[in-house]
C-alpha cells in the first residue's frame, strides 16, 4: 500500500539495518497527484540547479529552498521557499509545509538535528540524517575515518581553546593546518609556519567559519602539512545495487574553492587502487551507520584524496552530495554526479556501468570554474565564439547578483590529453564577453 510521502514502501520507522538498502518504488511524473513524489532541495545553488534538472526529467516533484530568490535551483524547481536554513524553527516550519518524501541537503549550513526529526517521520534523508550531521563535523568525521575506520591521515590534533591549539601545533609541528570543525571551502582555515602565526589563525577560525553568528567557541583541528603531490577526487555513488566508484578526478584550487578539474586523472595503477579502496571504505562506514540507524544512506559522494609525492594515498574529507569538481562529469561520463545521484536517491540501482566515461580515444574532460568579480547583475555574451570549438560545453547558472567575487558558469571540453582539455576549457572562459552592472 502507498503511503502519505508517495512510496511503495518506505516506513523508515520501521526500517531494519538489513531492509535499510532494499529497493523502493516512488510515484512519479504526475506533478498533479497529491501522492506524487515531492524532493525538498536544501540549498539551490549550481549544484542543486543540476540535481533539479535530473530529478524532474525522471518525474519527481521538486521544492528548492535557499536563502535568496531566484538561486539557480529555484529557477528549475515547481516550488520554491526563501528561508534561514540554519534557523531550526524555520527549517522544520517549512518541512511541515511542504510534506516532501524525500530531502536533499545540498549545502552544509543547516539545522541537521531537524534533518534528524524528518528521518524519524519516515521520510528519506539523502544520504543519511546521521550521515549529514557527521559529515560536517571534522571531529567526529575524522575520528570515524582514522580512528575507527583505519584510513590513513595526516597527523591531526582537536584543539577547544588557544592553548590546546597550541599544544596542537606542537604535538603536528609546523607548517600545519587550522580549521574550524564546523566550516567547508576554507572558511576560518588559516596556514601556520610558527608560533608568530598562532593569534592570527586562532582569531580567523572563531570569525571566519560559516556557523559564526551562533557564538560560542569553535573547536579547531590541527593538521600536519603533508608533502603533497596533487588532491583527487573519487566521485563514489552508493545505491540500492551497492557502492561503485567513479574514475578518478583531479583538481586545482585557489584559496580552497576549486578553480579546475578533469577526468580521468592519470594515476599510477596500485596508488589507484589505494584511492578506489579507501573511497569504498569511508562511503562503506558512512552507509553502515545510516544502515544502523535505520536509513538508507543512497546518494553520490565526493571523497576527497591527499596523494603524495612518496606514493602514500592520505583520507582528507568526503561531501555526501555530489561535488564541485565533479561538474566535468556534465561531459565525461555517460551519467554525470547529479544523474547519478537522482538515481540513487529514487532506489534506482547504480553499478559500474552507470559511471562509464563517455569519452572516446582515451580522451581527457575537463571543467574550468568562471568566476565574476564585481558588484551586480551579470551578463555573458559572445557564447557562439567561446562555443566554436568541437567538443566544448558551458553552463550559466543564472546566479541573480555578484557582490564580491563568485562562481557564475563552468566551461567543459574534452580533448586529446590533460593538457589540451584544460586549455581548451580555459579559452571559453577567455572568448566570454562577461559584464558586471549594477
Amino acid at each position: 500500500m502507498m503511503n502519505s510521502l508517495g512510496v511503495i514502501p518506505c516506513d523508515n520507522e520501521a526500517m531494519s539495518a538489513e531492509t535499510a538498502s532494499s529497493s523502493v518504488n516512488y510515484l512519479l511524473g504526475n506533478p498533479a497527484e497529491s501522492q506524487q513524489t515531492r524532493v525538498l532541495l536544501l540549498g539551490s545553488g549550481e549544484l542543486g540547479r543540476e540535481i533539479a534538472i535530473e530529478l524532474t526529467r525522471l518525474g519527481a516533484f521538486v521544492i528548492a529552498a535557499d536563502s535568496y530568490e531566484y538561486a539557480p535551483a529555484m529557477q528549475i524547481a515547481q516550488e520554491s521557499h526563501v528561508l534561514d536554513m540554519t534557523d531550526a524553527a524555520a527549517l522544520n516550519g517549512l518541512i511541515a509545509e511542504v510534506k516532501p518524501s524525500i530531502i536533499i541537503p545540498e549545502i552544509e549550513a543547516i539545522a541537521t538535528a531537524e534533518l534528524a526529526k524528518a528521518a524519524s517521520n519516515g521520510m528519506q534523508v539523502v544520504p543519511s540524517s546521521r550521515i549529514a550531521a557527521i559529515c560536517m563535523d571534522r571531529e567526529a568525521l575524522r575520528t570515524l575515518m582514522h580512528e575507527k575506520l583505519g584510513l590513513p591521515t595526516t597527523p591531526y590534533r582537536f584543539a577547544g581553546s588557544f592553548e590546546e591549539l597550541k599544544a596542537g601545533t606542537q604535538a603536528v609541528g609546523y607548517p600545519c593546518v587550522v580549521k574550524p570543525v564546523m566550516s567547508s571551502s576554507g572558511h576560518g582555515q588559516s596556514v601556520l609556519r610558527g608560533d608568530g602565526d598562532l593569534e592570527s589563525a586562532w582569531q580567523e577560525a572563531q570569525t571566519g567559519r560559516r556557523d559564526v553568528k551562533e557564538g560560542g567557541i569553535s573547536r579547531v583541528i590541527v593538521e600536519a602539512f603533508a608533502p603533497l603531490d596533487y588532491e583527487l577526487t573519487m566521485l563514489t555513488v552508493s545505491s540500492s545495487a551497492g557502492i561503485v566508484v567513479c574514475s578518478p578526478i583531479g583538481q586545482r584550487q585557489e584559496d580552497g574553492d576549486y578553480r579546475e578539474s578533469w577526468q580521468p586523472a592519470q594515476v599510477d595503477s596500485n596508488v589507484l587502487k589505494k584511492a578506489q579502496e579507501i573511497a569504498r571504505k569511508a562511503v562503506g562506514g558512512l552507509v553502515d551507520i545510516a544502515h544502523e540507524n535505520h536509513e538508507r544512506g543512497w546518494g553520490v559522494f565526493g571523497v576527497e584524496l591527499f596523494m603524495l609525492k612518496n606514493g602514500e594515498v592520505l583520507f582528507n574529507e568526503v561531501s555526501p552530495r555530489p561535488h564541485d569538481t565533479g561538474m566535468v562529469t556534465m561531459i565525461s561520463q555517460h551519467l554525470s554526479e547529479f544523474a547519478l545521484h537522482a538515481r540513487a536517491v529514487l532506489g534506482i540501482p547504480v553499478t559500474e556501468e552507470s559511471v562509464a566515461l563517455s569519452l572516446k580515444n582515451s580522451e581527457v574532460a575537463a571543467s574550468h570554474a568562471i568566476v565574476v568579480s564585481g558588484h551586480g547583475q551579470v551578463t555573458f555574451t559572445n557564447i557562439p565564439k567561446a562555443l566554436s570549438q568541437p567538443d566544448t560545453d558551458l553552463r550559466i547558472f543564472g546566479k541573480p547578483k555578484v557582490n564580491g567575487h563568485r562562481r557564475m558558469a563552468v566551461a567543459l571540453a574534452t580533448s586529446h590529453n590533460e593538457a589540451g582539455a584544460r586549455k581548451k576549457a580555459a579559452q571559453i572562459e577567455a572568448a566570454l564577453d562577461i559584464t558586471v552592472t549594477q
